[in-house]
């Protein structure tokens, strides 16, 4: 299960980034993180943009909402969904993954 945590302003994701894969994809659930891979390169914020635009695709949840607040250099990365709601946000990763 992917783990989630209320924020004043939304909800934090945590995610497991694969930066340089061959497709930009999420490609499951990996220690409670939302695995993301991306074809973007690990280099001056490529892949995080790029992160970024996969999970505002994926999640139907617009760009300019989402934001990274940790882990900016590591594979493990929080983003905070500004105003979502964390049982809507479930609801969309379950149905996501299940697919």
């Amino acid at each position: 299960m992917i783990e989630l945590a209320a924020h004043p302003c939304g909800v934090v994701l945590g995610v497991k980034a694969q930066a340089g894969a061959r497709r930009n994809a999420i490609m499951g659930e990996h220690a409670g993180l939302l695995r993301v891979a991306v074809t973007a390169v690990p280099e001056k914020g490529k892949a995080n943009k790029a992160i970024i635009n996969v999970l505002a695709d994926a999640l139907h949840f617009p760009k300019s909402s989402i934001e990274i607040v940790a882990g900016e250099t590591s594979p493990q990365k929080r983003f905070l969904l500004c105003g979502a709601n964390e049982e809507q946000l479930r609801t969309v990763l379950e149905r996501l993954l299940a697919s």
